[in-house]
């Protein structure tokens, strides 16, 4: 299962192939493929059945590669160990922790909101929703709240920043491997839906009258938590389809907070993993 690569021509090391120039490209740059690096998030793709293409380590990385495949049971992915400076002159950039894998995204893009959605009305779940944000920092710290506060899936709008994007990966700790997300492609559709299914679309918003209170109250289970960027937040639209509106009591002077910070203060007021 695992090779060692001293020729920098050989094939096997394609989807390694200047990554932050391709990156640049987003996905279109490695069509089909995305890239993980460091230990916790490539650990956690070789826990995903059929995600991992190819992993590629620096020589003294090797013990851990092994120790990894052994814990996990891997079988039929490709590995390659090699000199720290092939691998950084492959990569085009300094690797300092020497690991890295690819992926393949159809395992992870190819899903609908229904397949995503906890089945039954009645269930409980929470739906993080994500409008217009466009940070990387921020997709992949959306995620790694939405993992701390139990979201059972994520929505984003179709001008979200790419989640499989290597720094939003790493950033979200290897959470946006674990939570479903779907990218919409057609946003009223999409927020209606989660309404038909049983989900109260609660806005984010400097404009809400109501302080957030536990999901559960009166007995709402399924909330769908909708935030967008910091400088522009909803647009018109998606706030008029919210059930509700609300704002976090902040000290005066003060109007917003990072999407994050946000996002993390109402979910742990507002979702439902802890309380039903």
């Amino acid at each position: 299962m695992i090779r060692h690569v001293t020729d920098r021509s050989d094939p096997a090391l394609e989807d390694f192939r200047d990554i932050q120039d391709r990156d640049r490209s987003g996905p279109s740059g490695r069509p089909g493929v995305f890239i993980g690096e460091q230990t916790l998030v490539v650990e956690k793709m070789l826990t995903i059945d059929g995600l991992v293409r190819r992993v590629l380590v620096s020589s003294p990385r090797r013990a851990w590669l092994e120790t990894v495949l052994e814990r996990h049971a891997c079988q039929n992915v490709e590995c390659l160990v090699a000199p720290q400076d092939l691998l950084e002159s492959v990569a085009g950039f300094p690797i300092h922790r020497g690991v890295v894998a690819s992926g393949d995204r159809t395992v992870l893009d190819d899903r609908s909101l229904d397949d995503v959605l906890p089945e039954g009305p009645g269930l409980a779940a929470t739906v993080l929703v994500c409008e217009s944000i466009r940070n990387i920092d921020n997709i992949g710290m959306l995620f790694r709240i939405a993992a701390a506060f139990g979201v059972s899936a994520v929505l984003l709008s179709p001008d979200c920043h790419d989640p499989l994007y290597r720094k939003s990966i790493r950033v979200s700790i290897g959470h946006v491997l674990s939570i479903p997300f779907v990218r919409s492609s057609d946003w009223p559709t999409d927020l209606d839906m989660l309404k038909t299914r049983g989900f109260e679309l609660v806005g984010a918003s400097i404009r809400g009258n109501d302080e957030p209170n536990p999901a559960n109250r009166d007995g709402r289970n399924r909330i769908a938590l909708a935030v967008g960027s910091e400088f522009d937040g909803l647009d018109d639209e998606t706030s008029a389809m919210c059930d509700r509106l609300v704002r976090i009591r902040m000290a005066e002077g003060v109007d917003s907070l990072n999407v994050g910070v946000a996002a993390a203060v109402l979910l742990d007021r507002m979702s439902t993993a802890f309380r039903v």
